[in-house]
C-alpha cells in the first residue's frame, strides 16, 4: 500500500511491518499506541523504525492513519474519568469539611 508520511511516499505492507518491527523493544506508552503482534508500540516509535526518519519529521496522525489501513489495532489518548455527579447536599457537606450529623 502507498502512502504518505513526512511528505515522502512510502510502500508499506502488512508484513513488511511486522518484518521491521520484529526484534523492537516497545517503549513506554504515554499516548496513542499500534498493536503489533502482542506489544503496544508509541505511534511515533513505530514511524521511526518503518520510515528510518526522525521523529519529528511526521505527525502520529499521519502513521494511525497508515496503520489502519494497513489492519493495525490503534490506541489513541486514554479518557480522562468521567466527573462523579455531587448533589447540593454533598456539595455543602464538602465545603464544610463533612461534619457528622448529631
Amino acid at each position: 500500500m502507498r502512502c504518505v508520511i513526512a511528505r515522502f511516499p512510502f510502500d508499506l505492507s502488512r508484513n513488511g511491518v511486522l518484518e521491521s518491527m520484529k526484534g523492537v523493544r516497545p517503549e513506554p506508552v504515554t499516548g496513542e499506541s499500534v498493536i503489533i503482534g502482542r506489544r503496544h508500540y508509541p505511534v511515533k516509535q513505530v514511524g521511526e523504525v518503518i520510515t528510518r526518519q526522525d521523529r519529528r519529521d511526521f505527525t502520529a496522525g499521519e502513521v494511525i492513519r497508515a496503520m489502519t489501513r494497513l489492519g493495525f489495532t490503534c490506541r489513541g489518548l486514554p479518557e480522562a474519568a468521567p466527573a462523579r455527579a455531587v448533589t447540593p447536599y454533598q456539595n455543602a457537606s464538602e465545603l464544610l469539611g463533612n461534619p457528622t450529623p448529631a
